[in-house]
């Protein structure tokens, strides 16, 4: 095990970023729910910088739905792999119905997690999104591709674990990657860390409330920035 729990994690991480140097100066944090935000949380405790979410949910295949064809982030961006959805013979009707299911839970998360409150500004901003770790990078994809269209001034994706060809594939979409172990065979995740275990919705919502009265409030979201596509 390299990392004893997510807190660990986005410590070790944290230190990375500030090596690198990042600071909270123009900086938001954001995690994606729910294991990345307690990784995430840190990281914005360390910099001084404000903390939200940027909420995905894979999309799997009809039956199988351990099996990722992509994933639907806020805003309807979807991410999609063609190769897979021939491969397992998925019909377009199955399609756009799992896509609007997810689309739906993603907006249903937005609400709980948010509280109702608007998604903040990031254009011009540096963005650092930050997950627990990244196998195949199917959701995270999505998360970007969300991301770039509200104009972050940088976008950093930032992880303490990741497969090293998923992070060479991912390197293009993004200013910068930042990771504390990149390892070439990475089945689970789990397998780097002591305590694994799964995060509630309500640990995300505390972190999130926690961070709003500790932690510098990021500028909500004008109007007029194109945060919906």
């Amino acid at each position: 095990m390299y990392f004893e729990d997510r807190i660990d994690a986005g410590r070790r991480l944290a230190e990375l970023l500030l090596e690198r140097g990042y600071t909270g100066e123009n900086t938001i944090v954001l995690g994606l729910p729910r294991g990345g935000v307690p990784v995430a949380y840190e990281v914005a405790a360390a910099l001084g910088a404000p903390l939200d979410v940027c909420v995905v949910r894979k999309v799997g295949a009809p039956g199988f739905e351990e099996l990722g064809m992509g994933a639907v982030a806020e805003g309807g961006i979807a991410f999609l792999n063609p190769r897979l959805m021939e491969e397992v013979g998925v019909t377009e009707d199955e399609l756009k119905e799992t896509i609007r299911r997810k689309s739906a839970e993603v907006e249903e998360r937005v609400a709980r997690f948010r509280g109702g409150a608007e998604p903040p500004a990031l254009e011009g901003k540096t963005v650092i999104l930050v997950d627990d770790g990244i196998a195949t990078g199917g959701t995270v994809r999505a998360a970007i591709q969300a991301l770039q269209v509200r104009r972050p001034g940088r976008l950093v994706l930032a992880v303490p674990v990741a497969a090293t060809q998923t992070l060479e594939e991912l390197q293009p979409r993004v200013d910068d990657v930042v990771c504390v172990f990149p390892t070439p065979e990475l089945y689970a995740i789990g397998q780097w860390y002591s305590d694994f275990r799964q995060v509630p919705d309500e640990d995300v919502v505390e972190l999130l409330e926690r961070a709003r009265s500790t932690l510098p409030r990021g500028r909500p979201s004008p109007s007029t920035e194109p945060a919906h596509v």
